[in-house]
């Protein structure tokens, strides 16, 4: 799943992506409102946690931006102002979730699988797909009741089709996702990947669309 930091505080953002990465999230961050902005409106990401605070361009005016624009990413807004109303303010404006700082990283981790399932129409943290089961809070996948051994990138690839069962997923996308932008990979290696997951959970589980992407098999 794929994270957009938008903090400026370096110190912050460095503990977040830290904690996120280990996570099993592609994450990216930025610290400037203008580029936050675009990067939400022109990029597809699974989740933002947004600083309100932010130069150039405050973080509710980004919100209200993308909002406008019909962008429906989740938001988390992070921010210092404890208020309430100002709360209120960040929820009208379109945000999923708010945290005051301080904070401890572990909820935000906790707070963003949350936001990534409801966005994919699922409610807990255990997703069944067939025989197998997604934990996403342990990051593993089950069969019949016992742990697979999954690789990160593994269990990436099949966390991420879970998420968007029901429709085909290209390896463009696929690539955008699961890799953070600074990770070393093969012009073939989401083929590798997925040929690697039929081994270790059967040849069925990912179905190939020729020339559009992958999905997961009927079965699943």
């Amino acid at each position: 799943m794929r994270v957009l930091v938008a903090e400026d505080d370096d110190r912050i953002a460095e503990t977040l992506v830290t904690a996120l990465t280990r996570a099993g999230f592609a994450v990216e961050r930025e610290s400037e409102g203008d580029t936050i902005w675009f990067r939400g409106d022109t990029e597809s990401f699974d989740a933002v946690i947004l600083d309100l605070g932010l130069p150039q361009v405050d973080g509710l005016t980004i919100l209200k931006r993308w909002r406008n624009a019909g962008r429906t990413m989740p938001v988390l807004i992070l921010t210092a102002r404890g208020q309430w109303e100002e709360r209120v303010d960040g929820i009208e404006a379109g945000a999923d979730d708010y945290v005051v700082k301080p904070f401890h990283v572990m909820e935000i981790v906790a707070r963003i699988r949350s936001l990534v399932r409801r966005a994919s129409g699922l409610a807990s943290a255990r997703i069944p797909f067939g025989r197998y089961l997604l934990d996403t809070a342990k990051m593993q996948v089950f069969l019949d009741g016992a742990p697979i051994d999954l690789t990160p990138q593994e269990y990436k690839l099949i966390a991420y089709l879970v998420h968007q069962r029901g429709r085909v997923v290209s390896q463009l996308e696929i690539t955008e996702h699961i890799y953070a932008q600074d990770f070393e990979r093969e012009s073939n290696a989401v083929e590798v990947l997925v040929g690697r997951v039929r081994k270790r959970l059967g040849a069925d589980v990912i179905k190939t669309r020729r020339g559009f992407g992958y999905t997961l098999g009927e079965e699943a």
